[in-house]
C-alpha cells in the first residue's frame, strides 16, 4: 500500500518494486514483528509526508533515527513535543544560537522547519531500539532508497540546500551534480563529533544567505 498522498507517490510507486525495496520490506516485517524498531511503522515516512518533493527548498540528512523510546517519530534530529531534547539535538541549537543569535528552543519537534519546505531525512529510516542499537538498520536497503530520494530532489530545476551531517550523509554528496544547488557538509553534531567542525560551520545562515538570493524568502528557524 502506497503511504502518499502527495507527489512523492509515484516515486514509492517506483520504488516499491525494485528488488532492494521488496527485499528491504521482508526484512522490515521481522523485525517489527520480533524487536522493538523505532520510530513506529506508520511514521517511518513521515518527512516526506509532511514535505512534499514540490515544496523541499532545504535537506537536512543525517545518520538514522534515535534508538530511545519516545523519540523518532519520522524526522531527523527531531522528537516530538514534550521529548527530552536528545544531545545532537543540544547541540544543533547550539550552533543555531551561535550562528543566528536564536534562543535555544524549549521543544524539541523540528515539524514547523518541515512545513517551511525543509526535508528532515536520515540516510536510514529505522532503527533498533536500545543502547548501542545505533544504525543497526544499516545495510539492508535504506540507504538505496534515501540515494533515489536525493537523486530526484538533486534533478529538481528549482536550487536547493542540501545539509549533510556525519560521514553516512556525507556520503551522498556525489549523487548531487546540478550546480544550481548550495551543498553543505560537516561532522555530525553528536556530543562524539560536533568538536570536529560542525561548530562554527554555520549552516543556519549560509542556508538562509541564499535561499534570500535565490527566492527573496528564507527559513525562519525559530521554534
Amino acid at each position: 500500500m502506497n503511504p502518499f498522498k502527495n507527489d512523492w507517490k509515484d516515486f514509492f510507486e517506483v520504488q516499491s518494486k525494485e528488488g532492494y525495496y521488496l527485499a528491504l520490506r521482508e526484512f522490515l516485517i521481522k523485525e517489527y514483528r520480533e524487536e522493538v524498531v523505532f520510530p513506529n511503522m506508520y511514521h517511518i515516512f513521515d518527512a516526506m509526508k509532511c514535505t512534499s518533493l514540490a515544496d523541499t527548498k532545504v535537506v537536512i540528512l543525517g545518520q538514522d533515527p534515535y534508538h530511545n523510546p519516545g523519540q523518532a517519530h519520522g524526522f531527523s534530529f527531531s522528537v516530538p513535543d514534550g521529548i527530552k531534547i536528545p544531545p545532537s539535538l543540544v547541540n544543533v541549537y547550539k550552533e543555531l544560537h551561535d550562528d543566528l543569535g536564536i534562543k535555544k528552543p524549549k521543544t524539541g519537534c523540528l515539524i514547523p522547519w518541515a512545513e517551511q519546505g525543509v526535508l528532515l531525512l536520515n540516510t536510514v529510516l529505522t532503527v533498533r531500539g536500545g543502547t548501542g542499537m545505533a544504525n543497526s538498520h544499516k545495510g539492508h536497503g535504506w540507504e538505496k532508497f534515501t540515494d533515489a530520494v536525493i537523486k530526484l530532489v538533486g534533478a529538481k530545476e528549482e536550487p536547493v540546500v542540501f545539509i549533510l551531517w556525519g560521514n553516512p550523509a556525507i556520503k551522498k554528496r556525489k549523487l548531487i551534480s546540478n550546480p544550481k544547488h548550495l551543498v553543505l557538509t560537516s561532522p555530525h553534531p553528536s556530543p562524539l563529533s560536533a568538536d570536529r567542525g560542525f561548530f562554527g560551520s554555520k549552516p543556519f545562515s549560509k542556508t538562509n544567505k541564499f535561499l534570500e538570493s535565490v527566492y527573496g524568502k528564507s527559513i525562519e528557524w525559530s521554534l
